[in-house]
């Protein structure tokens, strides 16, 4: 079991609204790992990580979502985030009668100071007081929802377009906040290896439509979500390169011949 994967995703049949979305996608992250999931709009990126989180309106027809060996399928929301499943929106709705130190102080698994420790690493200490995201700008809803994670300190995190509606400023203290979340920022010390340095990380599926976290994030592996399935993986980098110089039209190019050979 130390090196089976912290999530695995078999065979999985998403249904919204009475209409196939994902099918036959299978998925592996490790203990550690980061991954980028690319893909063009409409192709079923949020739908995947909705479904892997358990919101309703996202119904698993077929395959198994399983999550430290236990398959999550009809496990509700709460039991999953209890497991160690965490989210970021990609546009967080407000939650008006709610301030945002009120919530925080729910997600504070420890219940000692960091809190505010947190809240003035993302400049967040004059929000406090306020509803939460109402009236705040794209990169202060961002960072709101970065707080909360680092509270919650999930073992596993889905980040839906963490970049989107966030200026150059405020990416760079984001892509900062990732990295403290997803425990990033250390080398491996002493006796400590690689392997052993992983498994203290924390893992994360990372959607993105402009790749530009990239930029502040050192991922493992880049996936690329076409037809309601993996298309293909690889190197992040290289993916994001490919696309931004070809498009998608790229990878359905290699759908087809790959279905033409009969692969």
């Amino acid at each position: 079991m130390e090196d089976s994967p912290l999530l695995e995703v078999k065979d999985l049949q998403v249904e919204v609204a009475d209409k196939i979305v994902l099918s036959g996608l299978n998925l592996k992250i490790g203990h550690g790992e980061t991954h980028m999931l690319f893909g063009p709009n409409g192709s079923g990126k949020t739908t995947l990580i909705g479904a892997l989180m358990g919101f309703g309106g996202y119904r698993v027809s077929k395959g198994e979502i399983l999550f430290k060996g236990r398959d999550l399928v009809g496990v509700p929301l709460d039991e999953r985030a209890k497991m160690g499943l965490g989210i970021s929106f990609q546009r967080a709705p407000e939650v008006k009668g709610v301030k945002l130190g009120q919530l925080a102080e729910l997600c504070d698994r420890d219940g000692d100071d960091s809190l505010k420790e947190y809240a003035r690493k993302l400049n967040l200490m004059d929000h406090l007081d306020r509803e939460v995201n109402v009236g705040f700008s794209g990169g202060e809803i961002k960072r709101a929802e970065l707080l909360q994670l680092l509270l919650q300190d999930p073992s596993m995190v889905f980040l839906d377009e963490p970049e989107s509606g966030v200026d150059l400023e405020n990416i760079a203290l984001i892509g900062d906040a990732i990295n403290d979340l997803l425990g990033r920022r250390q080398e491996p010390e002493g006796d400590k290896t690689l392997k052993e340095l992983r498994r203290e990380r924390k893992s994360a599926l990372i959607i993105t439509h402009t790749g530009h976290i990239l930029d502040y994030i050192d991922a493992d592996v880049g996936h690329i979500l076409l037809n309601g399935s993996i298309a293909c993986q690889g190197n992040p980098r290289e993916i994001l390169h490919t696309i931004s110089d070809c498009g998608y039209d790229e990878c359905y190019r290699c759908l087809r011949e790959e279905a033409k050979d009969g692969k």
